[in-house]
C-alpha cells in the first residue's frame, strides 16, 4: 500500500488538510496493511518527513515510522518501538492543545493509545529487566496526558468538544489498571465520566466496556447491587455476534447474582459454555457443601484466573444456609439442637468439621442476616425467629 514514502507521506498530508481523523489514524495504524510496506522502515525519518508535515503531525509520523523499523528487526526491538510509540502519544497530546474548539484529531488520538497500550505488553511479556507492571504503568502515563487534555476542554460546543473522546481513553486505562492489579487508579476516571454530561451520549460500544469494567470493580469493592447494574447493562447492550465478550461479561454477572439469590437459567449457560455455574447452583440449591467444594477444586485454575475464586467461596455460606434450612423444616421447631446441624453437615460428606466449627458457621450466617437467631451456647441450641427466620437471599 502507498508504494513510497512520498506517497505515503503525501497521502497523511491529504487527511490532514482535510481534517479526516479516520483516515489519519488509519495511517498511523499498528493494525493497518501500510505497516507491511518494507519502503516505510526507516531508522531516521524526520527530514523527509518535516518536507511534507508541519508540526506537531510530523513527530507524530515520524515516531510511527521508527515503530515500524524498530518492529521489523530480527528479533522486533518491542522496547524501543514502544518508546517511539510514547514519543508519538506525546506528540498527539501537543496536537491536541494546539487545535482550538476542533476534536477531529480524536480517532488519531484513539489508535496511537491503543496501540501503545499494545507494543507496552508485548514489553511486559517478551522483554527482562524491569518490574512486572512498569512499562504499562509508564503507558498508562502517556495516556492519561490525553485523558487531562480532553477533561479540560469544557469551552468547546457539544460537537467540537475534545470531552468526547473521555471514555474510549477511560476504557483502554481500565484494562491498563486491571492488567496490573492497580484498580484505586479507576476511582478518579469513573467519578469524572459519571459527572460528565456527556456520559449518556458516548458510542454504545464504548458505554458496554466502561460498564463492564466499572461492574467488575463494584464487584471487588462488594458492591454486588452496582455490579449486576452495570454488568447486566453490559451484557444486555452487547450485540449476539459477539458472543465471545457476552461469555465474559456473564463470568462476573452470574456469580454475582447467585451472592444477591438469582440462580442462572441452564439454557443462558449452555448457550455460552458456562455449565460450570449450573452445577455450582444445583450444589447450592441443594445445600451440598462437599459437592459445591468438588466443582470448586475441579476448576480452581479457572476461577483463579478469571478473577472470581474468591467471589465463588463467598457463595458456600448460602450452601451452608440451604442446608441448615432444610434441619429446619424437619425439626419442625424454633429452637434447634447444634448437634443437628452437625449430623446434617456429616450427611452431606463433610465429616472434617467439629461442633465449635459449626457454631462458628452459624454465627457468620446470623451475623451475614442469612438466619435470624441466636445460639444459646449454655443448651447447645440456635434459637431462631418466629418469622421468617431463614429470610430470601434475594431481600438481604
Amino acid at each position: 500500500m502507498f508504494g513510497t514514502v512520498n506517497n505515503y507521506l503525501s497521502s497523511v498530508l491529504s487527511a490532514t488538510d482535510d481534517y479526516d481523523g479516520e483516515a489519519l489514524g488509519t495511517h498511523i495504524s499498528l493494525r493497518d496493511v501500510h505497516v507491511q510496506n518494507h519502503n516505510l522502515y526507516i531508522a531516521q525519518p524526520e527530514k523527509l518527513v518535516e518536507r511534507f508535515l508541519k508540526p506537531p503531525i510530523d513527530e507524530v509520523v515520524s515516531a510511527h515510522l521508527k515503530v515500524l523499523y524498530q518492529l521489523a528487526q530480527e528479533p522486533p526491538n518491542y522496547m524501543e518501538a514502544y518508546t517511539q510509540q510514547a514519543a508519538a502519544c506525546g506528540a498527539v497530546v501537543r496536537l491536541l492543545q494546539s487545535l482550538k474548539d476542533e476534536n477531529w484529531c480524536l480517532p488519531l488520538m484513539y489508535r496511537v493509545c491503543l496501540d501503545l497500550r499494545y507494543l507496552a505488553q508485548a514489553c511486559e511479556k517478551r522483554c527482562r529487566g524491569f518490574t512486572p507492571g512498569h512499562v504499562l504503568e509508564k503507558a498508562a502515563d502517556c495516556m492519561m496526558a490525553c485523558f487531562r487534555v480532553c477533561a479540560a476542554d469544557g469551552r468547546a460546543s457539544e460537537e467540537d468538544t475534545k470531552r468526547l473522546g473521555m471514555m474510549n481513553l477511560v476504557n483502554q486505562l481500565f484494562k491498563v489498571y486491571f492488567r496490573i492489579n492497580k484498580l484505586h487508579l479507576c476511582k478518579p476516571l469513573i467519578r469524572a465520566i459519571e459527572n460528565c454530561v456527556f456520559k449518556d451520549s458516548f458510542p454504545l460500544p464504548e458505554q458496554i466496556t466502561y460498564k463492564y469494567f466499572v461492574g467488575r470493580r463494584a464487584m471487588f469493592d462488594s458492591n454486588y447491587q452496582g455490579a449486576v447494574e452495570d454488568l447486566s447493562f453490559a451484557f444486555t447492550n452487547c450485540p449476539d455476534r459477539f458472543a465471545s465478550n457476552k461469555r465474559l461479561i456473564l463470568i462476573y454477572l452470574v456469580p454475582v447474582k447467585m451472592l444477591l439469590g438469582y440462580l442462572p437459567a441452564k439454557s443462558l449457560l449452555q448457550r455460552y459454555d458456562l455449565l460450570l455455574f449450573h452445577d455450582l447452583a444445583l450444589a447450592l440449591k441443594a445445600g451440598n457443601v462437599k459437592r459445591f467444594d468438588e466443582i470448586v477444586r475441579d476448576h480452581e485454575l479457572v476461577l483463579i484466573r478469571s478473577g472470581i475464586y474468591l467471589l465463588v467461596e463467598k457463595l458456600k455460606f448460602m450452601v451452608y444456609r440451604n442446608l441448615f434450612k432444610k434441619v429446619f423444616i424437619i425439626r419442625q421447631t424454633h429452637q434447634l439442637d447444634m448437634d443437628d446441624f452437625l449430623a446434617a453437615l456429616q450427611f452431606v460428606g463433610v465429616t472434617d468439621v467439629s461442633l465449635n466449627e459449626a457454631h462458628c458457621i452459624i454465627a457468620n450466617l446470623i451475623y451475614d442476616g442469612k438466619i435470624k437467631g441466636y445460639i444459646s451456647h449454655a443448651h447447645n441450641k440456635l434459637v431462631v425467629s418466629k418469622q421468617n427466620p431463614f429470610p430470601p437471599l434475594i431481600s438481604l
